[in-house]
């Protein structure tokens, strides 16, 4: 029973876990397909994370001890509002003045970890604490249920939808005309152009949405899992979401599954002082990541990325 109990809560800290990667993954997916690299979702992540938790803060009744719907759904809202705002700024950097995506990407993301910790530090006296996003509310005969009660149906919103994005992008990218274009100009742009699609419009909504979803993901660590903001909370976990889209060979279900290899060997490496493995906690922080460059390594011998990624277009060449 112990081991059963021990692994259905590894699990369900796995899926907990994987849930701002998913977001983040899954919109970079997305801007990949199409020919564009951001290396700046974690800077997108950090803003996506302060701004939902200013919002609120400021939004929740004073001297209220429960969380507060009306302030949670500001929450979500300002954060996508935040990463539409940063998914424009990145598209006409990489798209209208065709940068070096790598440099522009680290621009991106050192602009969101400096103006991150730098509003906190303006609006924030001290810590603050703020009532997230609880869990879902499902009868009781289902969180009740041995091991899947846990590992299924007690979690918050925002993990339910990370994971309902994955059939969804797949369905866009796989069988809609929308994922028909953006594959198009992530493959042959000058093709797409010549077929009277409009490469900068497509490659503008894809970073765009790639931006909001990295927005949700950061929001996903500030209201939803910490329910505190701290400076570059996110601790690389951008970039990791970039890593797990070459993992993934840029298929939703490919990401879905190094998301949560990922995140269950975090858990892994969390619960693992608890149950008396006699391993220095510095090898065991870094085993999520090592594990990802070997699984990273293993994967480039097997994918073909899409031909035009990094690539600018200019039409008429």
């Amino acid at each position: 029973m112990i081991e059963d109990l021990l692994t259905a809560s590894v699990v369900a800290s796995g899926i907990r876990i994987a849930t701002p990667y998913l977001f983040a993954s899954l919109g970079e997916t997305f801007g990949q397909r199409s020919g564009v690299l951001n290396l700046g979702v974690d800077g997108v992540m950090l803003m996506g994370a302060f701004c939902s938790f200013w919002a609120v803060s400021e939004f929740t009744p004073q001297g209220s001890q429960t969380w507060d719907a009306t302030a949670l759904a500001m929450g979500v809202l300002v954060a996508i509002l935040v990463g539409l705002l940063m998914g424009l700024a990145t598209a006409f950097i990489n798209v209208t003045l065709k940068a070096e995506q790598g440099i522009s990407g680290i621009g991106i993301y050192l602009f969101g970890l400096g103006m991150s910790d730098l509003l906190f530090q303006k609006t924030f006296d001290q810590v603050a604490i703020i009532n997230g996003f609880p869990k879902v509310g499902f009868p009781n005969f289902l969180t009740d249920l041995p091991v899947l009660g846990e590992v299924l149906f007690q979690h918050t919103l925002l993990v339910y939808m990370a994971f309902a994005l994955v059939p969804v992008t797949w369905f866009v990218l796989n069988k809609t005309t929308l994922g028909l274009n953006i594959r198009a100009v992530g493959q042959n742009p000058e093709a797409a152009d010549a077929m009277g699609i409009s490469v900068t419009r497509v490659r503008y909504f894809t970073v765009t949405l790639g931006g909001v979803l990295a927005a949700l993901a950061g929001a996903t660590l500030s209201i939803a899992q910490h329910n505190v903001f701290q400076q570059n909370m996110t601790a690389g976990q951008g970039f990791i979401a970039v890593a797990l889209v070459y993992f993934g060979a840029w298929r939703a279900r490919g990401v879905l599954f190094g998301a949560l290899l990922f995140s269950l060997v975090t858990a892994l490496q969390l619960k693992a002082g608890t149950v008396g493995i006699d391993i220095p906690d510095e090898y065991l922080s870094m085993t999520p990541y090592v594990l990802t460059i070997i699984a990273l390594v293993f994967a480039s011998q097997r994918i073909d990325q899409p031909a035009a990624l990094t690539k600018p277009f200019d039409r008429g060449e």
